[in-house]
């Protein structure tokens, strides 16, 4: 009826804990389209991502800010999101992630403070513990922090999720200047996947990340060797490439 007659249709069902659609997810055959409106309770911010379109691509977000009107789309998210960085403090730099096809820059803090229990803590808001603790073992074993005595914080301003590996290199940066108390220049920005051995790994969308940083005036982009050998447009920004997480920390002056 809804289809013979053009009527656009809500239909409500219930989500489990695991996130999914009841009954099991039959609603989603259903439907042609299915959104996901996410959000933190207490940031304005939401996002709107689509993970089923019948007639087009999934690959694109939404951002949004909740005010009391309403739903507001924000049209440059990443200036939102640095908007108050004004200081350069250290333990602070802004990374750039992908949600979707669409760059976004983000600022990333991490705090390091001496233990008084004897069991460090490490706290991860808006990215994975696991992946945390994997990127300080790499910085005690490759980069020579003693981070064993040390409390970890690492937070992602403006209640957004990392969840692709292209931000570890800028989460090791800020640890890394938490750490010695030495603030990073503050036009910087940081993209790359680091390993296990320290190695700084090649990255997805590359091009699209540093135009970007570019148009929102950032001076230094600090990338994978191997992504900038591929690079075939001119920027305005310096673009440095590194191989390890030591070059990359002595090309920022952390050692």
């Amino acid at each position: 009826m809804c289809k013979d007659n053009a009527i656009t249709t809500i239909i409500i069902g219930h989500v489990t804990k695991e996130g999914n659609i009841a009954g099991p997810r039959v609603l989603e055959h259903m439907v042609d389209t299915v959104l996901y409106l996410e959000g933190e309770r207490y940031f304005s911010y939401r996002i709107l991502r689509g993970v089923k379109n019948r007639f087009g691509s999934t690959n694109e977000i939404g951002m949004f800010e909740m005010q009391d009107k309403g739903m507001t789309e924000i049209l440059n998210p990443s200036s939102i999101l640095i908007s108050e960085r004004e200081d350069n403090p250290s333990g602070s730099i802004i990374i750039a992630t992908m949600e979707g096809t669409r760059p976004l820059l983000i600022e990333v803090q991490s705090l390091t403070s001496q233990s008084v229990f004897g069991l460090p803590r490490r706290t991860a808001n808006g990215m994975d513990y696991n992946r945390l603790t994997v990127l300080i073992a790499v910085l005690e074993k490759k980069a020579g922090l003693m981070l064993g005595n040390q409390d970890v914080y690492v937070n992602v301003v403006g209640g957004i999720k990392l969840n692709e590996p292209a931000t570890d290199l800028g989460i090791i940066l800020a640890a890394s200047s938490s750490f010695k108390n030495m603030p990073i220049a503050k036009g910087t920005v940081a993209i790359g996947e680091v390993g296990l051995t320290g190695e700084v790994r090649s990255v997805n969308l590359i091009e699209k990340r540093i135009k970007e940083a570019e148009k929102l005036g950032f001076k230094c982009c600090i990338i994978p060797e191997s992504n900038k050998r591929l690079l075939k447009d001119d920027y305005k920004l310096d673009i440095i490439g590194v191989k390890n997480i030591n070059e990359a920390m002595k090309k920022i002056g952390l050692k």
